[in-house]
């Protein structure tokens, strides 16, 4: 199996941001983090992928999910 592009975008003080990339950290799942508190064009960037302002924002592959969503984490990394 290939290794996906995996890019999340996250802030510190954001819990499920942290759940998500210890969740992708236990999967052995390499991913680009990009803090949004840092990086005002993360920000930016992170809206235009999701249509949201929520985080996290995992983009797998061009897959979209917003929040940490297991079920669909997982099936994008399977896909």
């Amino acid at each position: 199996m290939s290794q996906k592009q995996v890019t999340i975008y996250s802030a510190d003080w954001c819990a499920f941001c942290h759940a998500a990339k210890d969740y992708l950290t236990k999967k052995n799942v390499k991913f680009e983090e990009k803090n949004v508190e840092q990086n005002m064009e993360f920000a930016k960037e992170s809206v235009e992928k999701s249509g949201q302002m929520g985080i996290p924002v995992l983009d797998i592959d061009g897959t979209i999910i917003v929040g940490f969503d297991r079920p669909r984490i997982d099936a994008a990394l399977a896909a």
